[in-house]
């Protein structure tokens, strides 16, 4: 498995990106070449710095002299900045020579570089961003978290079809389970996007769509994937984000007011190192970009290395178990077709 790794993307580039490859190329067999695209000056200087032996078969630097900021307008950027990180990596994946990309760079500039260069599969308008969290039954992926914000109905049964695939032959889930993010879980409630995404989708063949689910269902209910627009499940995403933190926060001031408090943590401190590592988004590393054709995993801005890692881990994954064919072979199947091109 080769994979092109975005040195220069994310807050804290290139350091964690380094110490990620580091740790992915100690764990991970399967992973038989990696390329770090960026500055060359600034990554040798970083390997050098942590330890990384450049003369490691395994590694490859990859010049690419622009860097794509975290704050810069990701299309207008992408055409403009022809060299950035971003392109360069994932030409690699064009050309064939790596069978992945990970960036915790712009994500942007990752969606309309993947779409540019990769294009999207048969049967697929719009590619869309599957993060996944955690609930009481396992993994639930919010599909789309931020590629598309201006989704149509049409889009949302492609997501349905490609998160199933990712659900079913990545994340191992026998039957993957389908819902429609609404106001409520009766049928006729929602907007007339929702409700017109619900008509086609009880309409599609080959996924188990059990309806209409709201926010708590999230982590409630046995769910694998939850379909949205890009900017409600953008939103939907940093708002679980943000709570996780600001619990985690509460929690720690509660703890400490009172030495009995900390006596009572520290007994139970296994059970909260376990419900930390759960919620997360570290330990999940980075969110697939389903719909394109080849494999692009985007990891978090402030991911740290322990998440890059975890993204090149998904990466491998993803290219492992051939998604794509499943996607395609699972769209052509859908007889009529309920996805027509804009």
């Amino acid at each position: 498995m080769k994979l092109a790794l975005d040195a220069m993307g994310g807050d804290y580039a290139p350091s964690i990106n380094i110490g990620g490859a580091m740790e992915a190329l100690r764990l991970y067999p399967k992973l038989k070449h990696l390329f770090l695209v960026g500055d060359e000056s600034a990554l040798r200087d970083e390997c050098a710095r942590q330890g990384l032996e450049l003369r490691d078969p395994r590694v490859s630097l990859v010049h690419a002299p622009e860097v794509i900021s975290m704050a810069e307008p990701g299309a207008k950027t992408v055409r403009r900045k022809k060299l950035s990180s971003i392109n360069v990596a994932m030409d690699l994946v064009k050309a064939g020579d790596a069978d992945a990309f990970v960036s915790a760079g712009n994500t942007g500039a990752v969606v309309a570089s993947a779409t540019l260069k990769l294009r999207t599969l048969k049967g697929v308008d719009r590619a869309g961003i599957a993060t996944a969290i955690p609930n009481e039954y396992g993994l639930c992926s919010i599909l789309d978290a931020g590629a598309n914000p201006e989704a149509k109905p049409e889009h949302l049964v492609a997501y349905a079809v490609m998160g199933t695939a990712f659900a079913h032959h990545v994340l191992g889930v026998k039957n993957p389970r389908v819902g429609l993010m609404s106001n409520g879980e009766e049928d006729e409630k929602g907007t007339a996007f929702t409700k017109e995404t619900f008509k086609l989708l009880k309409q599609t063949p080959g996924i188990h769509f059990i309806g209409n689910v709201e926010g708590h269902d999230l982590f409630e209910t046995e769910l694998d994937v939850v379909l949205c627009d890009g900017f409600t499940g953008n939103v939907m995403l940093k708002t679980v984000e943000s709570t996780a933190k600001a619990v985690s926060k509460w929690l720690k001031a509660e703890i400490t007011a009172s030495p009995l408090r900390m006596l009572g943590a520290l007994i139970a401190k296994g059970a909260f190192t376990a419900l930390k590592e759960k919620g997360n988004y570290e330990t999940y590393g980075g969110s697939p970009l389903l719909g394109v054709n080849g494999v692009v995993i985007i990891a978090h801005g402030s991911s740290s290395a322990l998440a890059v890692r975890n993204a090149i881990r998904v990466g491998i994954e993803t290219a492992a178990h051939r998604v794509n064919p499943r996607i395609e072979e699972a769209l052509a199947a859908i007889h009529p077709a309920p996805i027509s091109k804009i």
